[in-house]
């Protein structure tokens, strides 16, 4: 039988970096364990901060006290995402497992498994501005002899140990660079009118095609999509009020949500992410009634065929009346 994508990393994380480095231990579970959904305080390989749950590990290198207490040194999260077809959205989708652990001063780690597609250069951006704005490091690796040479500097040399992680981190924002500036010729506003977004002084609405059924319905894991989408447009612009819209949702079905799926993780996590608010149709003032009539008339459709073109003829009018304030997100 074949090894799963996490069995196949965590394999590789003790086969490559050890079970044991120096005084480091590795909290791992065998696949089909759920050990990782607890706490980590609690034996288990998921962080919370500010009473949210976010995604469990793969994997914690663990230092214990005189007084036998274990402490997280680092977390990781890996995926062979990028062997498995996923070029784009999907490499987003577990970015968030391993920042809660940054956000609780641990050194985070999202590993991707080398494939036949390359990082989204925007991971290596939002990691560093994470690391900034937090004062804890989140990278983002292939090489796992990075993690060991880490976890090794951590327990020896603390000053070479901060000149690794700066240096690797400015190489790895050089390639966000790179792209940004080939990409977008450095414009912020360029970036964002082509990821659905309008940057305003002190906040930013962000539009998505989201709609009921995607948190409702089995087959769809659009939720999975929203999270990584969610994250990515917040770490690009850290210091902005992020308003997420989804014009093709009710305030009446965020609210049925709010009352169904509080246990959703990605639900919850939507819902909780700090300088976060999301937006229905019921939160734009000035909608003209066309687009109004637009949205809803597709709300339940897939976005193929003659849906999309509404879609897409309906946001490229939102997005300019937001942009010129005749309409606006309350």
């Amino acid at each position: 039988m074949a090894l799963s994508s996490d069995e196949i990393i965590k394999r590789e994380i003790i086969d490559s970096v050890g079970a044991v480095v120096g005084s480091y231990q590795a909290r791992v579970f065998q696949e089909g364990s759920n050990d990782d959904q607890k706490l980590f305080s609690e034996g288990g390989l998921t962080f919370s901060h500010g009473k949210q749950d976010y995604g469990s590990c793969d994997c914690a290198y663990i230092s214990i006290d005189a007084d036998g207490n274990e402490i997280p040194v680092m977390a990781i999260e890996g995926t062979d995402c990028l062997s498995r077809g996923s070029s784009g959205n999907a490499q987003y989708q577990r970015f968030h497992h391993a920042l809660g652990a940054v956000l609780n001063g641990v050194i985070g780690i999202y590993y991707l498994r080398e494939g036949n597609h390359k990082v989204q250069p925007d991971l290596y951006g939002m990691a560093y501005n994470i690391s900034k704005k937090f004062g804890t490091p989140y990278l983002i690796v292939q090489d796992l002899a990075v993690i060991k040479t880490i976890l090794e500097l951590h327990l020896t040399n603390k000053a070479k140990l901060d000149e690794y992680i700066n240096k690797y981190q400015t190489n790895c924002y050089q390639i966000y660079l790179q792209k940004f500036n080939k990409t977008y010729s450095g414009d912020w506003n360029k970036f964002a009118d082509k990821r659905s977004t309008i940057l305003f002084p002190d906040h930013l609405v962000k539009y998505s095609a989201r709609n009921i059924r995607n948190f409702t319905e089995g087959s769809q894991r659009a939720g999975h999509i929203a999270v990584g989408e969610m994250f990515l447009t917040k770490y690009s612009f850290p210091d902005k009020k992020f308003l997420y819209l989804w014009p093709r949702m009710s305030k009446a079905e965020i609210e049925y949500l709010d009352k169904n799926k509080s246990s959703d993780k990605e639900w919850s996590l939507l819902r909780n992410e700090p300088n976060v608010e999301i937006k229905s149709i019921d939160d734009l003032n000035g909608l003209p009634k066309h687009l109004k009539d637009a949205f809803n008339s597709i709300k339940m459709d897939p976005l193929k065929g003659d849906a999309l073109a509404v879609w897409s003829d309906a946001t490229e009018q939102l997005h300019q009346l937001i942009k010129s304030g005749k309409v606006i997100v309350v």
